[in-house]
């Protein structure tokens, strides 16, 4: 690669204030011409537009004299309109500088961004402007305070504090809002090791949305990958600086969530934007032959080339700005397949994700995969290099399949409860358990919907998953039967204690620890309204306090969220480091495992100190004795409620239910 792409603090792109100017720069391979174009409240004139000249390896480059922070700026490029060859230069088309560190409005979608060359449509009133922005010191350099085992709390920052009623109106919906005391106190209160904010990158709307009434309310539709979005972030990069200080002082970290997969400029008939009118061919993967189509690994409309030298110094650039910059401690990368794709298919030894691994700036933070994209060949899980951290749908479907009451299913639980060894095979797993995320239902809609119910999104139910693993207890959606609404609470229970007792690193998405519902919409990414709002005044108090009691749980029991391997040899002078009993307390046998109809199984857990902890689990509806190995003068406490005593050794579990128990001296 050439030491160009490598080295960017000696060649940086973007607006760089110089003191007595500004120097502009912007790479493409193929364009034969280059503008600056300076815009002030009345437009462009003109005398403002600089021709840039093409430098050393394909840099476009002008100083321009007299002006400073707050500019606004775009590019214009030309050269050849060959669509089917991927070329699609057009300079009637304002470019937005992929390098852009403020942008003066959020995107918004408009057909005139798709007309081709020739419709004599000028796009400037239609785009937004980068603004020249002075880069602030640099943060003290200090390692993440996230550790694998930890809980990731996943949080969709505007709909977050949209409706929270002891944030101020005028803050709700931005990152200055989580910062907030009464949101600080439910992170403590949760034990959170670090949020993760589902992306700030300035996004736009996919075009079939606006006439719909919709708008894109995730960002998983990027156009600038270095500028906040003027919705979550209005006073600009300051306010994500000041979050991540904020909560840092407060022991919890922050975690990205960055889309490198894709552009918001979709297929062929969508919008020049950025990355296409500056060098198509180069920033997106293309089948050979002709005519040049993008290759559509995303399910979006195009691909980003993540092997070409100028696409990987553009993603290492925007990580190393977040953790320079504002001192973000990791990332989680949306389907990260893509980081790893060439045209042979998915590398786990791929460049992009080697020199992520191995950069000075960023082999410290905590690195977390989205192991899968809908390509072929996209379904990655268990073969992302170390460091790398990996969601593990695995776990949220077999965790629900037993709770659904699927034959067959303990000995799969009881790996994924052990950190999935048999998908991570290093000496530590490297899971991301979770039961539900954003995308999804939500956890209280796997207990209340059989089926997805995605109406509002206005595709006629076709979008989303069609084979959420979820069950409704008789009666789809909400319901004043007091028994259902028993049997949905003791779901939600059992599912979240099995999350919480799991060892590894966990995820919760934002208000499933209070009920959060979307209605059985498990495709809300177009609902920026009530549906993905969370009803903080509404929510259900008893479930947050049982979290909260799962988290002080798992939080004082390291064994419980430990990544080191399960053995079953010793942990300690006395005891192997786990077992698997029946309700008896004696060992499971080998036809206990292959009992299809086995509901019942306890996890036992020796530390280093030779304490032991038990988790037990009783998936049938019944209630059933269980019993736990027993030793002269040491008693078992439960440390969950509900826990009926039948004597001072055996206790009655009730149906569908988890318990955590720890040995203590008497």
């Amino acid at each position: 690669m050439p030491s160009f792409f490598t080295q960017s603090e000696s060649y940086p792109l973007g607006a760089v204030p110089t003191g007595s100017g500004v120097r502009f720069s912007v790479w493409s391979g193929a364009a034969e011409r280059m503008w600056l174009c300076l815009f002030d409240e009345q437009g462009e004139a003109e005398t403002a537009r600089f021709e840039m000249a093409r430098g050393e390896g394909g840099v476009f480059a002008v100083e321009v004299p007299g002006i400073g922070t707050g500019t606004r700026y775009g590019f214009r490029a030309d050269g050849p309109y060959a669509p089917e060859q991927g070329l699609w230069f057009d300079p009637d088309k304002i470019l937005m500088d992929p390098y852009a560190l403020a942008i003066d409005r959020q995107y918004a979608y408009d057909s005139r961004l798709a007309l081709p060359r020739g419709s004599a449509v000028d796009t400037a009133p239609l785009m937004p402007k980068a603004i020249v922005t002075a880069l602030a010191e640099p943060v003290a350099p200090e390692p993440p305070i996230f550790r694998p085992g930890g809980l990731v709390y996943e949080v969709l920052p505007r709909g977050f504090t949209k409706l929270h009623p002891e944030v101020p109106e005028h803050l709700r919906g931005t990152l200055v809002a989580i910062a907030q005391p009464a949101v600080i106190r439910h992170l403590k209160k949760l034990k959170v090791s670090a949020i993760e904010l589902m992306p700030i990158a300035a996004w736009i709307d996919e075009r079939h949305l606006p006439p719909l009434g919709l708008r894109n309310a995730w960002g998983y539709n990027p156009v600038s990958f270095m500028a906040l979005d003027p919705r979550v972030a209005p006073g600009g990069f300051q306010e994500l600086r000041d979050l991540v200080a904020a909560l840092r002082r407060e022991g919890i970290g922050v975690i990205l969530d960055v889309v490198f997969n894709h552009t918001g400029e979709s297929d062929e008939k969508g919008p020049t934007l950025s990355l296409r009118g500056l060098d198509n061919r180069a920033y997106y993967r293309h089948e050979p032959g002709e005519p040049a189509r993008l290759v559509n690994d995303t399910c979006t409309g195009n691909t980003l080339a993540c092997g070409q030298p100028a696409v990987m110094r553009l993603v290492l650039d925007t990580l190393r700005h977040f953790v320079r910059h504002a001192g973000v401690g990791g990332f989680r990368f949306d389907l990260a397949p893509v980081l790893g794709r060439s045209a042979a298919g998915f590398a786990p030894d791929a460049p992009l994700l080697r020199l992520i691994a191995e950069d000075p700036v960023l082999k410290d933070r905590v690195l977390i995969a989205e192991p899968w994209d809908p390509g072929p060949g996209g379904y990655q899980l268990g073969r992302f290099p170390p460091p790398f951290l990996e969601w593990n749908d695995r776990f949220r479907d077999d965790v629900r399949r037993f709770w659904r009451g699927d034959d067959g299913t303990v000995g799969t639980l009881a790996t994924r409860l052990a950190g999935s060894f048999d998908i991570f095979r290093e000496a530590s797993t490297r899971t991301v358990n979770f039961v539900a995320a954003h995308d999804g239902f939500s956890l209280a809609d796997l207990v209340s919907y059989a089926s997805k119910h995605n109406e509002p999104n206005g595709e006629m139910n076709r979008d989303g998953h069609s084979h959420e693993i979820a069950w409704n207890n008789g009666i789809e959606g909400g319901t004043n039967n007091d028994r259902i609404a028993g049997e949905r609470r003791k779901d939600l229970h059992a599912l979240l204690a099995t999350l919480f007792f799991s060892r590894g690193t966990i995820m919760l998405s934002a208000g499933d620890e209070f009920g959060r519902t979307q209605h059985g919409n498990n495709n809300a990414y177009a609902q920026d309204n009530e549906t993905i709002w969370l009803d903080w005044a509404g929510r259900d108090r008893e479930l947050e306090a049982f979290v909260a009691r799962l988290a002080e749980i798992r939080n004082a029991l390291p064994v419980l969220s430990s990544c080191a391997l399960l053995t079953g040899e010793a942990g300690s002078p006395q005891f192997p480091d786990v077992e698997w009993l029946k309700e008896t307390g004696a060992p499971l046998t080998v036809a206990d495992w292959h009992d299809p109809d086995r509901r019942r199984v306890t996890m036992l857990l020796a530390d280093d100190d030779g304490r032991r902890v038990a988790v037990v689990i009783n998936g049938d509806r019944r209630a059933s004795v269980m019993g736990l190995p027993e030793r002269p003068g040491f008693v078992w406490k439960n440390l969950l409620p509900d826990c009926e005593r039948h004597s001072e050794k055996p206790f009655l579990a009730q149906g569908r239910t988890v318990y955590c128990l720890i040995e203590e001296a008497e």
